[in-house]
């Protein structure tokens, strides 16, 4: 028996559109190595994150915001210093188990 995919409403294209930015927003080697070095060192200056992923900073301020966008990292801001962590929320949600291992600080698969 053939099953029957679901119709889809055109209330879906909100939804399509916001995962459609995530995946893009993981597409990309410099921003996947982003986020796995905020997953090993947790909340992390800008400035010393230019140093670890050895980018400008106006490079990196480019794709931290294509992350920020996807909502798949956290900006905070403490004084005139900005810090970056992972969502972890959202990497999860979005990630199989298999991927999520990646970006998972004190667990594994």
């Amino acid at each position: 028996m053939i099953k029957e995919l679901p119709i889809l409403h055109t209330n879906n294209d909100a939804l399509f559109e916001k995962y459609e930015a995530k995946f893009k927003a993981l597409a990309d080697k410099k921003r996947l190595q982003i986020m796995y070095e905020l997953t090993q060192k947790g909340k992390v200056c800008v400035c010393d994150l230019t140093e670890i992923v050895e980018m400008a900073q106006s490079k990196l301020s480019y794709h931290l915001k294509i992350l920020l966008d996807a909502n798949l990292i956290i900006k905070e801001t403490e004084g005139t210093m900005n810090y970056y962590s992972l969502n972890p929320d959202e990497v999860n949600h979005l990630l199989s188990e298999e991927l999520c291992c990646i970006f998972r600080r004190n667990s594994c698969c």
